[in-house]
C-alpha cells in the first residue's frame, strides 16, 4: 500500500480496533478490560468509538463494515491522487510546449533575419 494511504491510528497509544470490539462484546479478561476502561477515560476518541460501537446491534458484522470503509475510502483517496497527477501532468506538457514554440520561434528568428545580413 502506498505511504501516503497509511492507517492514522498505527502509531498511536490507543487500544486497536480489535481489542476496542473485543471490549465492547466483553471478550477481554478482566485485566485488559480494566485496561482499556483506563484508556478510555484519558482518550475522548477511544470513548467516542466505543460508545457508537455499543449502539450498534449486529456486532459481528462491525469487521466486514469496517473493511468496507476502509476500502472506500482508501478508493477515493487514491482517485484524488490520480486526478491531481493527470493534472499536474497536463502543467507540464503546457510548459514544454511552449519551450519549444519559444526555441522555434528563435532559431527562425536568428536565420530567418541573420541571414538576410
Amino acid at each position: 500500500m502506498n505511504e501516503h494511504f497509511a492507517d492514522i491510528f498505527t502509531e498511536t497509544a490507543c487500544p486497536s480496533q480489535d481489542k476496542l470490539l473485543a471490549y465492547v462484546k466483553g471478550e477481554l479478561s478482566a485485566e485488559e478490560r480494566h485496561e482499556v476502561e483506563l484508556h478510555l477515560q484519558d482518550c475522548d476518541l477511544c470513548s467516542e468509538a466505543v460508545e457508537g460501537l455499543t449502539a450498534i446491534d449486529r456486532k459481528d458484522q462491525i469487521p466486514h463494515w469496517l473493511r468496507q470503509a476502509k476500502l472506500s475510502v482508501l478508493q477515493k483517496l487514491r482517485k484524488k491522487s490520480r486526478k491531481r497527477r493527470k493534472s499536474e501532468s497536463y502543467l507540464y506538457i503546457a510548459i514544454v510546449t511552449l519551450i519549444v514554440i519559444f526555441l522555434l520561434l528563435a532559431f527562425f528568428w536568428i536565420f530567418h533575419f541573420g541571414s538576410a545580413r
